[in-house]
């Protein structure tokens, strides 16, 4: 939930200085009316879906019947992303991490230069892990806020705090496409079919996907810097009316003798000393990349890296806790997609092809091997829009688009990576994937949105356009089927 501050009255700022924050207060004010939660969109697209599948003359008993099977088939997929999301809130939070934010806090020496610098934060840390970006990123600007040499506009740091999850994490080692398809045990046996496994050389480690997370870097932080007010626009926490205390992570001491183990590290020492003989095995017997593009062991490190750093299991605990409620979308979405994906895959008119078929067919038909790229970026960025998912919307594209980019003979690991991109553009005007940071800020979406549209203005482009001209730098491979 998004925590509502009791704003003070502000002096005037006057009419917003371009058309793109006009714009985006537009947007916004109609957004807090009438936009609805993230999980009426995906249930909204299994009754869609459905209706597509009994349009092309797919029985009723055998939608229903697929939808039912599928609801059940992401299970392990959905587990491991709310994974990602609680290891990355409790590595965050941790006391280690809390004393690198003290320090990271005390180099900007202008306000401006602190809103580029928690920018440059967040998109750095959203390659290796999106939740810790978004918990990190805020805390950044929460330790930036509380020093009283720099008077710098709270919303715009706040925006640039989340520019990892709108721009760069899709394209980094948390990108829920890339390691899924580059674990076969984790992709439904209906889309492993079409697709085959696409490992993380082929998809994020590309040298042209290098490059468009060079670019957008590049572009956010500037972004960041220019649309960030200065003097009488500028609006700090203290104007916002926003308590800068800590997240309280303290523990009680131990209220029974039974609770020492609790409180004493050697629980933690033990765990992690085990678990650190797996990762070397893993490591060491296996090729790095192919290891880390395990999500199981992914997660695995991050585990044991959030154990050590909160030191005692009653800490890691609360962290836990803690983390919990940011899972909620995940757990309860995930299974509408797995359920959309076998619907799109299973339910056929007899004698016919499914829905997915149909799709890559339209697709196919509309599209050259030139343009494929940029339409499926533009298509996929606006249901992206409607189906705020966190990568798990792959499940629902990939089997038309999977057919698609081997019917034009368009690179596979491309076409993961064109999803990618188009996946964080419209998490810049979603408030769905902002309501971790914004409880950490104790802002509301609306506070921040304008500088997030801001953005999306400029990146839109940007990414369609890297998507069309990078493509033809590479070459088409049938899939690899493990």
């Amino acid at each position: 939930m998004e925590q509502v501050t009791q704003v003070k009255p502000l002096r005037s700022e006057g009419r917003p200085g371009n058309m793109m924050e006009r714009m985006a207060a537009s947007v916004t004010r109609w957004a807090e009316a009438w936009f609805p939660d993230a999980y009426i969109f995906a249930a909204i697209a299994v009754i869609v879906v459905a209706l597509g599948a009994l349009a092309i003359g797919a029985p009723a008993q055998r939608v229903g019947i697929a939808f039912g099977d599928g609801f059940w088939s992401l299970i392990p997929f959905t587990m491991q992303m709310a994974v990602v999301a609680i290891s990355g809130y409790v590595v965050a939070v941790s006391p280690p991490a809390s004393k690198v934010i003290a320090r990271l806090a005390r180099l900007p020496k202008t306000a401006r230069g602190a809103v580029m610098f928690v920018a440059f934060v967040s998109v750095a840390t959203s390659l290796f892990n999106w939740a810790i970006s978004l918990v990190f990123s805020g805390l950044l600007v929460h330790a930036l806020a509380r020093r009283n040499d720099l008077r710098m506009d709270y919303r715009a740091a706040g925006a640039a705090a989340y520019l990892g999850m709108g721009a760069t994490w899709a394209l980094g080692l948390s990108s829920a496409a890339a390691q899924l398809q580059a674990n076969p045990d984790s992709l439904p046996k209906t889309l492993l079919a079409i697709t085959g496994v696409i490992p993380f050389s082929e998809t994020i480690f590309l040298p042209q996907s290098m490059l468009m997370v060079a670019a957008l870097t590049i572009v956010s932080l500037l972004i960041a810097g220019l649309s960030a007010p200065v003097g009488e626009r500028v609006r700090t926490a203290a104007d916002l009316g926003v308590r800068l205390d800590d997240i309280d992570m303290k523990m009680d001491k131990p209220a029974r003798p039974g609770d020492w183990l609790e409180y004493s590290p050697l629980v933690t020492i033990l765990l992690v000393a085990l678990g650190l003989v797996w990762v070397a095995h893993e490591f060491t017997t296996k090729n790095p990349i192919l290891a880390i593009s395990n999500l199981n062991t992914y997660n695995f490190v991050f585990i044991l890296l959030g154990m050590l750093l909160n030191w005692r299991p009653r800490r890691f605990l609360n962290a836990v806790a803690k983390s919990v409620p940011s899972t909620a979308g995940v757990l309860i979405q995930f299974p509408l997609y797995g359920g959309i994906a076998f619907i799109l895959t299973k339910a056929a008119a007899p004698g016919g092809l499914p829905l997915s078929e149909h799709l890559a067919h339209f697709f196919v038909a509309i599209s050259s091997q030139g343009s494929f790229p940029a339409l499926m970026g533009v298509y996929s960025a606006v249901l992206g829009f409607f189906v705020p998912s966190g990568g798990g919307k792959w499940i629902i594209e990939a089997p038309y688009v999977i057919e698609a980019a081997k019917a034009l003979q368009v690179h596979l690991g491309w076409s993961v990576t064109v999803y990618n991109a188009a996946e964080a553009l419209p998490n810049l005007i979603n408030p769905f994937w902002m309501l971790p940071l914004l409880g950490v800020l104790g802002l509301r979406a609306k506070d921040v949105v304008g500088f997030t549209f801001t953005q999306l203005v400029v990146h839109t482009p940007l990414v369609v356009f890297m998507l069309w001209a990078l493509a033809p730098t590479l070459a088409y491979h049938p899939p690899v089927m493990p």
